[in-house]
Formats: C-alpha cells, sequence, structure tokens
C-alpha cells in the first residue's frame, strides 16, 4: 500500500450506518479483506480502552497484553455481531472488548475477588478518613470506619502484598538517587556470596586439603573414594581388597582426625571436602 493509500485509510473515520453496511458486505461475501478493513478501522476502539485503563494497570500487567485481548474479542465480535440486536458495531464492539479486558486483567491477578473488592472498600474508606482528619488514617482508625479488628486490615494488607508481582527486570531508586535493578536489592541466599564467607571457606579447604595430607595412605585413599569420586562403602572395599565393614570403621577414624584437625570449623567438613 502506498504512502498517500495508508494516509487516505487512518483518516477515514465511517459512521455506525457505513460500518452496518461494511459488516453485511462481510456477512454476505464472506470477504476476509473486509472484516479486516473493519478490524483496522476499529483499531483505535480498542487502544482508546486500553489507554482508559493505563493507570489502574498492576505491575503484573502490560499494555500489549491487554492490547491483544482486546483485538482478539474484536475480531470474535464482528462475528458474532447481531444487527437485529438494536446495538450498532461499535456498542457491541466496546462492551466486548471492555469485558475480554476485564477478564484478562482478572486472569492475570493472583488476589480473589473477595481480596480485591475489601481493597476497593478500604481504599475508599481511606480516602474518606484522610480527608476529615487531615492526615493518615492509623490501622485502628481504619479498622473502625470498616467494621472489623486491626488484626483483619493488617492480614489482608499482608495478603495484598504477597499478590503483587513485579518484573525483576525493571529499576528502582535508591536514597542517593541512583537506579539499579530491582533483582540487585534480593538479598541472597547464598552464603558464599559474601566475600567474607569465601574466603572462611576457602581457609577451610585448605585446612582440609593439609589434613588429608597428613592421613595414613589408607584413609587417604578412602577419603578420595568417599568424598571426591562418591563412591559407596561396598565399591571401596572391592577397589581395596577389604570388607565394607572395614571400610566403614575407616572413614569413621579419618572422619575424626579430620574433624580434630579442623577444629571450630568442623560443621564445614562435608562440605568442604564435597
Amino acid at each position: 500500500m502506498s504512502p498517500a493509500a495508508t494516509r487516505t485509510r487512518t483518516s477515514r473515520r465511517l459512521t455506525s450506518e457505513q460500518l452496518l453496511a461494511m459488516w453485511e458486505r462481510y456477512q454476505a461475501s464472506g470477504d476476509r479483506s473486509v472484516r479486516d478493513e473493519l478490524v483496522f478501522l476499529l483499531t483505535p476502539l480498542v487502544r482508546h480502552i486500553v489507554g482508559r485503563k493505563v493507570r489502574q494497570l498492576p505491575a503484573y500487567c502490560e499494555m500489549d497484553d491487554l492490547a491483544s485481548a482486546g483485538f482478539e474479542a474484536l475480531v470474535l465480535c464482528i462475528e458474532r455481531f447481531d444487527a437485529s440486536k438494536g446495538a450498532t458495531l461499535e456498542q457491541y464492539a466496546w462492551t466486548r472488548i471492555n469485558g475480554a479486558i476485564i477478564d484478562e486483567l482478572r486472569r492475570r491477578d493472583w488476589a480473589p475477588r473477595s481480596l480485591r473488592r475489601w481493597e476497593r472498600e478500604a481504599e475508599g474508606a481511606r480516602r474518606e478518613l484522610r480527608t476529615r482528619l487531615d492526615r493518615e488514617p492509623t490501622d485502628a482508625e481504619l479498622a473502625a470506619r470498616l467494621g472489623c479488628s486491626t488484626d483483619e486490615v493488617r492480614g489482608r494488607r499482608d495478603q495484598l502484598a504477597t499478590c503483587e508481582v513485579e518484573s525483576l527486570a525493571t529499576t528502582v531508586s535508591g536514597s542517593d538517587g541512583l537506579t539499579v535493578d530491582r533483582a540487585e536489592t534480593i538479598a541472597s541466599t547464598d552464603r558464599f556470596s559474601d566475600p567474607a564467607a569465601a574466603c572462611e571457606a576457602n581457609e577451610v579447604k585448605a585446612r582440609v586439603a593439609a589434613a588429608v595430607a597428613q592421613l595414613p595412605e589408607r584413609e587417604r585413599q578412602v577419603a578420595l573414594m568417599l568424598y571426591v569420586e562418591g563412591r559407596r562403602l561396598r565399591d571401596i572395599g572391592e577397589a581395596l581388597g577389604v570388607s565394607e565393614s572395614r571400610v566403614c570403621q575407616i572413614a569413621g577414624t579419618l572422619r575424626r582426625r579430620l574433624r580434630t584437625a579442623l577444629g571450630a570449623h568442623a560443621e564445614l567438613l562435608t562440605g568442604a571436602i564435597a
């Protein structure tokens, strides 16, 4: 399509009667190009409805996701429109698109509807109390206004907090004005990501290596096959030509010697060797 044709096409705004005539032509012919033209002409309706909900969107929703649901509903409403019902095509499309977007929001929301209903009631009560008191209401004041206990207000607030989902790829601002990825603000549960802990672990491994080097030859062999190669006691016994119970005795002896050598760091014995 040429630029001139595109400008002509995008500048068109048909009346309800013209849209109805185009829809009737599609129903009579089944020509997909006519349907596509209808979708194109009604696209601003989808964008308008999605645009109205921009400020209401939770963090886990993207405009493109809602727009996709709206366009799908638009195509379906063109197929299912019944002119005999009295509504115009635009009115019917508005209802179906708006409903589809609301359904998409509900589908993506982790919170049950009852909790969202309470959230709306609580927000209304909070605004009313803020206007009357000229300050933020306390939990006790909000609970009294809602007719519930303070514990219930706090409990529902905690439930709402667990339902909020945010992308780790977003950026947040710190008190110093700098922005960082949200993922960088999450505390690591890996103790070895702490430089001090990693240094301590390296020191313990060095102590283990020194302690293993001082073990008798047979115990060093058992330590190597048991802790480094991960062999079973039976397999170690077959490799050394001794019984499984004898290997168990040797392993017990070497563990005691290593714990003595490690002293206060004995609890890290397994992790350090592994």
